[in-house]
């Protein structure tokens, strides 16, 4: 059931993401969102256990799931613009 969780967890991170963060340049399909919120989670958890937010067990919430790949979508853009 976690992994499931975190499918579903992943793809609404990934949408609201994808509806915050502005430009037009975004990775499309059911796939690539549910992997950027994913994706997103773990960066939010691990730059949260690097400044102190979180414990060595802790995880990111589902907020920090949503900055986390908002973050991920601005790196992206950036890396698309240059190419």
């Amino acid at each position: 059931m976690g992994i499931l969780w975190a499918i579903i967890i992943g793809f609404l991170a990934g949408l609201i993401a994808k509806w915050i963060t502005p430009g037009g340049n975004k990775p499309q399909g059911f796939i690539l969102t549910t992997v950027l919120g994913i994706v997103g989670s773990v960066v939010a958890t691990w730059l949260g256990q690097q400044i102190g937010w979180y414990g060595p067990g802790d995880g990111a919430n589902f907020i920090g799931a949503i900055v986390g790949a908002v973050v991920i979508l601005l790196a992206w853009g950036q890396l698309a613009r240059r190419v």
